[in-house]
């Protein structure tokens, strides 16, 4: 284990404990002697880290301490390269943009050889089916689900006919060649899975629906026998 990787190892060690835990049960935990484990913590502090205690004492990391990027491991910065490299590929423009931003904020943070390791990793995304053409901003359907707002749409089926409809967005899902919309429809008195390519039109109702997101993607997952059904 390289120390940038003990470091962090000892970062997520003290965040289980609420109270202070001994410098012996931390030392055993990361197979290191009482002196590393003193240097490491004296590390850390010095980045900024709240750890509190002392020798004979105790350790404990204060809550709110942001874990910095340049702590990363190489297999988290590859997992961060291929989520990137799917957003980028498989998303739509905004969040691809977005996915570079946040890369690139990364990138500028991070030591000389993680930097490398990022830049030079196997790991690819195969190409997917071509996706289809939408008519509505995803963009505006990821706002009406941070915000819990209901959406007022314009649907077209499989058959060709259009409805209008009222929904409470709960989940948006990325599949490949297809993007699905999952809601509770205020028309049909039940969830509903929207293939985005299908909205002719969609707009923001006013105020918020009448139940958490989180609670209503649960009951979603209650109910829903076959989650990534279409709406026909």
């Amino acid at each position: 284990m390289s120390r940038s990787e003990r470091l962090l190892s000892l970062l997520q060690i003290l965040r289980r404990y609420r109270q202070p835990v001994s410098g012996a049960t931390l030392a055993a935990e990361l197979g290191i002697s009482l002196r590393t484990l003193y240097r490491d913590i004296a590390s850390l502090q010095a980045q900024g880290a709240d750890i509190e205690g002392e020798a004979g004492i105790g350790f404990v990391l204060r809550p709110g301490y942001m874990l910095p990027p340049l702590m990363f491991t190489r297999d988290e910065i590859e997992a961060l390269m291929l989520g990137f490299r799917f957003v980028t590929q498989r998303t739509d423009e905004a969040l691809s943009a977005a996915a570079g931003e946040a890369l690139a904020k990364i990138n500028s943070v991070l030591p000389e050889d993680l930097r490398r390791d990022m830049a030079d990793i196997g790991l690819l995304v195969g190409p997917g089916p071509a996706l289809p053409v939408h008519r509505v901003d995803l963009a505006l359907l990821r706002q009406a689900l941070r915000a819990e707002r209901p959406l007022d749409i314009d649907y077209r089926d499989q058959n060709g006919t259009v409805s209008q409809r009222t929904i409470w967005p709960c989940a948006l899902g990325y599949f490949d060649g297809v993007r699905v919309l999952i809601a509770w429809c205020t028309l049909r008195q039940g969830f509903r899975h929207f293939r985005t390519d299908r909205l002719e039109k969609a707009m923001l109702g006013e105020g918020r629906y009448p139940m958490r997101r989180a609670a209503l993607l649960k009951e979603w997952r209650r109910v829903s026998a076959v989650p990534d059904r279409l709406v026909k």
